[in-house]
């Protein structure tokens, strides 16, 4: 097994369409390994903002590989107008990728997805799921814009109807950071995002048959973790997308944020180092290795 380094080793990790993947691997210092875990980030998120977790789950064992989508934080090649990417790019290359750089490096070790957001949606759209032993999704849900918790929804209208249709012509990208609203994204991306939101059923009514098969495929055991406070997905958009996950066996777990001694936990931070009493509290036992029964 590969030595332990105190600092991630960035890696680009090729793509069929052309683009890159920027990610880096985090070893855990400990001989004995526990398997490798894939931190999947939420739209927008640059996995900079996974390190604390990435670093916790080195401690308990496990390595991790933190990526970056096509367009988004390290894996932006020049401007992110130029991105030509969208989430089903995402999710038809740049997770695969990552998928596969951890089947080849860490060879029989188990393979944990953990998916924030989209990257939960990732594990029922990639081709292929395979080699992932469980999943674990953390704040997973339907886009679906009427369904969202009641703060996103107040301004979910005002983005999809006006927002985006206005500025990504103009822009050529979303411009999220000059608007104070998530962060730049490829105007790929944002539109097809938009027209998933506007769906009842969301990517899967707006793609079809094949999106649902796809997810009906998928047999990765999954534990989903909903934050009760979070702002942006309401119990029924999580309800929802685990849904589609038909044929895979789950297991829901929603946290009040005073059952862990916090305030506020939310859609966003939880992987940061202050929410150190969730992982402990939440992940820990969700991580611990399945024993088969005697």
């Amino acid at each position: 097994m590969p030595e332990h380094s105190p600092q991630p080793e960035l890696i680009h990790l090729p793509t069929e369409p052309g683009h890159t993947v920027a990610a880096r691997v985090f070893l855990s210092p400990q001989q004995a390994t526990k398997g490798v875990c894939i931190l999947a980030p939420a739209t927008g998120v640059a996995q900079y903002l996974y390190d604390d977790f990435a670093r916790w789950l080195n401690a308990q064992g496990y390595h991790a590989v933190t990526f970056d989508y096509d367009g988004i934080g390290l894996s932006v090649t020049g401007h992110v107008r130029d991105s030509q990417s969208d989430m089903l790019t995402w999710a038809e290359h740049d997770g695969p990728a990552v998928l596969r750089y951890a089947g080849e490096r860490f060879g029989g070790d188990e393979i944990i997805w953990i998916g924030h957001s989209i990257g939960g949606h990732l594990l029922g759209m990639m081709p292929d799921t395979g080699n992932i032993s469980r999943a674990i999704t953390v704040g997973s849900g339907t886009g679906t814009w009427w369904l969202n918790s009641p703060p996103t929804r107040r301004v979910s209208w005002l983005l999809w109807g006006v927002i985006v249709p206005v500025t990504v012509p103009l822009a050529g990208y979303f411009p999220g950071k000059r608007l104070k609203m998530m962060c730049d994204l490829p105007r790929g991306v944002i539109w097809q995002w938009r027209r998933w939101c506007m769906r009842r059923e969301y990517c899967v009514g707006a793609e079809g048959d094949w999106l649902r098969q796809r997810f009906a495929a998928v047999r990765v055991p999954i534990t989903s973790v909903y934050f009760s406070d979070d702002e942006m997905m309401s119990p029924a958009n999580v309800r929802d997308l685990h849904g589609f996950f038909s044929n895979a066996p789950q297991t829901q777990t929603v946290i009040q944020p005073g059952d862990v001694g916090m305030t506020r936990i939310g859609h966003i931070g939880w992987h940061r180092e202050r929410f150190r009493p969730v992982w402990e509290q939440v992940f820990l036992p969700i991580l611990q290795p399945v024993t088969a029964a005697p």
